[in-house]
């Protein structure tokens, strides 16, 4: 079939190397900017090397997320879950309901807690340690996934401890792992129009680094699609391709297609915002490609994209479906298309479709449960 399909010679070329290697970032660029049939064989080698690298199960957590405020003091131009302290709708979870949120959680089976929220201009370490000791003390076997990098800086600042210290404080109060959201695109043109105030590039390299090196891993995010190139993403999964060579402390890859419509770069007027359905395609595929073995496991987003184009993406080189939620206040201020609730029933639907086999997993990987439905 292959044969008959238009296929330039250059395009070949990189699909057979990277069965034996991890593509370059100028063959990165070239396969991302692929069009019509050509996209079908990056799509079967990316889902080649998925195969060979991590097999045919599809991996997923029952989480919980806990977002414990939506005030926000840095108001990125796509986020449209912050809000001001004085805002009418602003809120701040005192202990009894972040435990309450957690308690829905473990009674659905959460192996998880997502512990998230706005950036507190007058976070301290102090609060965050309160928090992950408030849930470990009820929960104590259910691991954290808490913060972001640009939290833990500003929080580090704001108690005026090194960040290599502030690790230390938060793992022995069981932070477990560490998202590695406030990515975005981690070039400083595209920091500079859509998140001014959270970390730069370096900033967002040193604190993952200081997390890595400290025993807390963790995940690799980008979120795509708003005013970056496509030079600039491929930029983004060198730079991830470089951390991960250097601490092998990334457990997972996740990227985050920009829902726009209620942004507020979007509502102020600005347009083409969004990437389309080949493009996500291909940002999956060339990860694939780009990390190989090097970052294992790469996360389809289903609470961005839907069900059913999750379940398409995992034929472009992903191995894993996020997890369960239980509700993501975050995703559905940015219109979610599918809610921001899954069941396991849901997920093992969808794997199983596809000839694939479902299974559970713990927040790294490292621990595996056979699906009972």
């Amino acid at each position: 079939m292959y044969d008959r399909i238009n296929v330039a010679s250059k395009t070949k070329k990189i699909l057979d190397s990277a069965f034996d290697e991890p593509i370059s970032v100028e063959d990165g660029n070239y396969l991302m900017n692929l069009k019509g049939s050509e996209i079908y064989p990056l799509l079967a080698a990316a889902d080649a090397v998925r195969e060979e690298i991590v097999g045919d199960k599809v991996t997923f957590i029952n989480n919980c997320n806990i977002n414990f405020t939506n005030i926000c003091h840095v108001r990125c131009g796509f986020c449209a879950f912050g809000k001001d302290p004085d805002d009418p709708e602003a809120y701040l979870l005192d202990d009894e309901g972040i435990l309450n949120k957690a308690e829905g959680g473990y009674r659905d089976g959460a192996r998880e807690f997502t512990l998230m929220g706005g950036v507190l201009e007058d976070a301290t370490i102090e609060y965050y340690e309160h928090l992950l000791k408030l849930l470990k003390s009820h929960y104590p076997k259910v691991e954290i996934h808490g913060f972001s990098p640009t939290m833990i800086r500003d929080a580090a600042l704001n108690s005026e401890i090194p960040v290599d210290e502030a690790f230390k404080i938060l793992k022995k109060a069981g932070l477990d792992t560490l998202p590695g959201t406030a990515a975005e695109i981690l070039t400083d043109r595209s920091r500079e129009i859509i998140c001014p105030k959270k970390v730069s590039t370096q900033e967002w390299i040193d604190v993952v680094k200081i997390a890595q090196k400290a025993g807390i891993t963790g995940s690799a995010t980008m979120m795509y699609g708003h005013v970056e190139t496509i030079e600039e993403r491929v930029e983004h999964l060198d730079i991830l391709r470089q951390i991960q060579l250097d601490t092998g402390g990334f457990n997972e890859f996740i990227p985050m297609t920009f829902m726009h419509e209620y942004s507020p770069i979007f509502l102020e007027g600005q347009r083409d915002l969004g990437a389309t359905g080949t493009q996500d395609l291909k940002l999956y595929a060339v990860a694939r490609l780009m990390f190989r073995d090097i970052i294992p496991n790469i996360q389809v987003s289903w609470v961005k994209m839907g069900f059913r184009f999750a379940q398409v993406s995992l034929l472009a080189g992903a191995n894993d479906l996020g997890g369960t939620l239980g509700g993501d206040e975050l995703s559905a201020a940015s219109g979610a298309p599918d809610g921001v609730n899954a069941s396991i029933r849901d997920l093992t639907k969808l794997v199983n479709d596809l000839g694939r086999v479902p299974i559970e997993r713990n927040s790294t990987y490292t621990e595996f449960y056979p699906i009972e439905l």
